[in-house]
């Protein structure tokens, strides 16, 4: 008989809690790239940015010093210096020392900084935590004139407290200068990428007209100036001539629009500036930015430039009759071949992240939709001739995409079984694009069929819960009408982890398991994820199959400063929690707003299905990946959870290790 392995004290002395800056020091990957330390650089370029976004910063200097320091310098208001009304301490030190701490908390009328990127508020405090060394230097105008003030940090510790002097009248006026010396050990290499440092402020100096931009290397003594008077367009016609792009199918497209002060839906001064350019060959370019924080992996702003450009040409099209009979616009026809720079401004972004690649904020998918298509729909009908030159181009990506969906449909035509009389199928056979939803319910499903897009996403409506497949073999798995309707659905018969099978069949590049955001909505889940990995472990393998996760919460939040009213959505309690502490932060007290909980998916209508779940540029879903489960001691266990022979020795698991599933998942 096996002995039980002794258990670790787990005891109130077993809880750490982590002060200060140790978070950022233990776990510096959950705050900034660990590639090199550019990232905790640019969170000091982008204090300074923010500055000149704010008309404060005509001139910033970043300079590459001799022992491996880098100085970032700007002509603004500088960081403010005084004691803090409720900390007692140097605000200066605070901003540094301090996790969430910073003046774009300030997000009401008249603020500090109204639009920034620094949503988290953790960002040069991370660029002190992660160096040897750290020297602040502030001009600051007070009461008594022109202050001087200097302070100094060692990995992140204060080691020369604030010290404050007159400042000479012949010297600098007002702004702030940090030197920062990285410490090697939180980084893969200590070297930073003169290319992407470069790219980095010259795309500062694109978003910031009439600010000067300058990069020194000591070491070399070069030195490099950038400032655009052109704006957006004259850094996308530069980077397409550095391409060796042809010339552009029609015209630049540029436009700008922002809420005023009536804007119905958005807070005032949100909005974007953009340019497109179409080209027939070549590389594309495409670059965009939110309240001038670079997002290379995109997100809901270039989502609703999509939309917007989509929804002008397709309208112009359809106007002047130039569709051919068959074919059909879809949005990537007219996306394929355009480059562009977008920069947009949200009030309160949220970011997939500390480090701020990707932009989720579901409303500037319509906050950029709505203004980039009325004005595309506009420039096309005041310049017909270029208008249909575009179409042109845009029909042939058309055709060219379905000749291709053809040639697959033709290699998987023969020998389809009938589809099941519950499915609501989708109009493409492009499997790179099909998805289908396995939906608990037929009141879910219901919503489903009406939110989803046609184009390109399937239903499949489940009834109750499906069998639990674990042991059942493969020979009488069709016995049950739902996983019968799922295998024929998905055009995959059953197999198993040693055999090789044929995908050829396969109708859905995604298939997502849609069910309730509760604890029998998990159950599905787990019966479901069942079948695939018994029956069909290369679905998995494949990375076909995904969780879409509904929400659990709604909260109508009244308007606040300079925000809307707005319908916020909480996955689960967590996320509830963090939504009302926003709320409070923003002012607002206990009662204000009011919480809904869907009891389930048929409570939500199409509008709200498609928002939350369905519409891949504003959705969450989870795909499921195979990980170490081929490993004998991990079959094992999951035949102990899913076995029907197993009731005693899943209760002494679950006795043994409940308490640890929260901090599990």
């Amino acid at each position: 008989m096996a002995t039980k392995k002794p258990v670790s004290d787990y005891s109130e002395s077993s809880i750490r809690v982590l002060k200060g800056l140790e978070p950022v020091k233990q776990r510096p990957g959950m705050y900034t790239r660990t590639e090199n330390p550019l990232h905790i650089i640019q969170e000091v370029i982008d204090n300074a940015s923010d500055e000149a976004l704010g008309g404060h910063c005509k001139n910033i200097v970043v300079t590459q010093n001799a022992d491996g320091s880098i100085t970032v310098e700007d002509d603004g208001r500088g960081i403010p210096v005084g004691l803090h009304p409720e900390e007692n301490v140097p605000t200066v030190e605070i901003v540094f020392t301090r996790l969430h701490a910073g003046g774009k908390f300030d997000k009401g009328s008249g603020g500090a900084y109204a639009f920034s990127g620094g949503l988290h508020g953790v960002g040069v405090s991370v660029t002190n935590a992660l160096s040897k060394r750290l020297e602040i230097s502030v001009w600051r105008k007070d009461d008594k004139g022109n202050g001087f003030h200097a302070l100094a940090f060692e990995n992140g510790d204060l080691v020369e407290p604030l010290t404050s002097t007159p400042a000479p009248k012949d010297g600098k006026k007002s702004g702030t200068r940090v030197t920062a010396w990285p410490a090697a050990k939180y980084f893969d290499s200590p070297l930073i990428s003169q290319v992407e440092l470069q790219r980095l402020l010259r795309s500062k100096a694109v978003l910031l007209p009439g600010v000067t931009v300058t990069l020194k290397n000591e070491k070399t003594g070069d030195s490099q100036t950038w400032q655009y008077n052109d704006g957006l367009r004259g850094y996308l016609t530069e980077a397409l001539a550095q391409t060796g792009n042809g010339e552009t199918v029609v015209p630049l497209f540029e436009g700008e629009q922002f809420a005023g002060p009536d804007a119905e839906g958005f807070a005032e001064g949100e909005g974007a500036s953009w340019v497109v350019a179409w080209t027939e060959e070549g590389a594309i370019i495409r670059e965009s930015y939110v309240n001038l924080i670079p997002t290379p992996n995109g997100g809901t702003h270039e989502s609703g430039l999509r939309e917007g450009l989509f929804g002008a040409m397709k309208n112009f099209v359809e106007l002047h009759s130039l569709l051919p009979k068959g074919v059909k616009l879809l949005p990537e026809d007219v996306f394929a071949r355009a480059s562009f720079v977008l920069s947009a401004k949200v009030l309160d972004p949220q970011f997939q992240g500390q480090i701020k690649e990707r932009l989720n904020s579901r409303d500037a998918v319509r906050l950029v939709a709505t203004y980039s298509k009325p004005a595309l729909e506009l420039w096309l009908n005041q310049h017909i001739d270029w208008g249909k030159k575009l179409a042109e181009l845009v029909i042939k990506q058309a055709q060219s995409r379905l000749r291709s969906a053809q040639k697959v449909e033709k290699k998987k035509s023969s020998g389809v079984a009938v589809l099941p009389g519950k499915l609501t199928d989708c109009e493409s056979s492009d499997v790179s694009r099909t998805e289908i939803f396995l939906v608990e319910g037929d009141s879910a499903g219901g919503s489903a069929k009406m939110g989803r897009d046609k184009e390109f996403q399937a239903i499949l409506p489940l009834r109750g819960k499906v069998l639990n497949s674990w042991e059942t073999d493969r020979d009488r798995l069709f016995a049950n009408n739902e996983i019968h309707d799922i295998a024929v659905a998905i055009g995959v018969d059953p197999h198993s982890a040693t055999d090789t099978p044929d995908l050829s069949g396969l109708r859905y590049g995604k298939i997502c398991i849609l069910s309730d955001a509760d604890v029998d909505g998990s159950h599905i889940q787990v019966l479901l994820l069942t079948l695939f990995f018994r029956h069909f472990p290369a679905l998995i393998q494949n990375g076909n199959i995904c969780i879409a996760r509904p929400p659990l919460y709604r909260v109508d939040a009244p308007a606040r400063g300079k925000k809307p009213i707005q319908k916020l959505y909480a996955l689960d309690d967590g996320e509830l929690t963090a939504i009302e502490d926003k709320l409070r932060k923003d002012g607002l007290k206990d009662g204000s707003w009011s919480i809904s909980r869907f009891k389930g998916l048929g409570e939500m209508n199409a509008e709200q299905l498609w928002e939350t779940t369905m519409n891949p540029d504003t959705r969450r879903l989870l795909p499921v990946a195979l990980g170490d489960f081929q490993h004998t001691e991990a079959a094992a266990r999951f035949n102990m959870l899913m076995g029907k022979g197993e009731a005693a020795a899943r209760r002494a698991w679950i006795e043994e290790h409940g308490n640890e599933v929260e901090a599990d998942i």
